[in-house]
């Protein structure tokens, strides 16, 4: 009894994994709205709009955001590195000329 068990969760377990690759292959939306009203007047409208897919999908319907975002640019935080490394080795620069200058 426990063999047919096994059998039918290695398709589930197929099932769902070619389920995961075709949303991401095609995307999907989940779209809603939310708004709270107070006798007739409309005190909050959100939207929410949410979009799975995979890079690949997103780059293809021009939703790549994160590539002209500095926070996800690795040559933005070498710059950012840089320039920090920069202001520590002014002010230690500053620290040992006082510290000679004491002395």
């Amino acid at each position: 009894m426990a063999r047919p068990h096994a059998v039918q969760s290695s398709l589930e377990s197929t099932n769902l994994a070619d389920l995961l690759e075709r949303i991401l292959d095609k995307g999907i939306v989940i779209a809603g709205d939310i708004k709270i009203k107070l006798v007739e007047v409309e005190l909050l409208n959100l939207q929410i709009r949410l979009v799975i897919c995979s890079v690949d999908k997103a780059k293809e319907l021009g939703m790549d955001w994160w590539a002209a975002n500095p926070a996800f640019s690795t040559q933005a935080h070498s710059e950012e590195l840089a320039a920090s490394l920069s202001k520590i080795d002014e002010r230690l620069s500053r620290l040992e000329s006082s510290i000679t200058m004491a002395g």
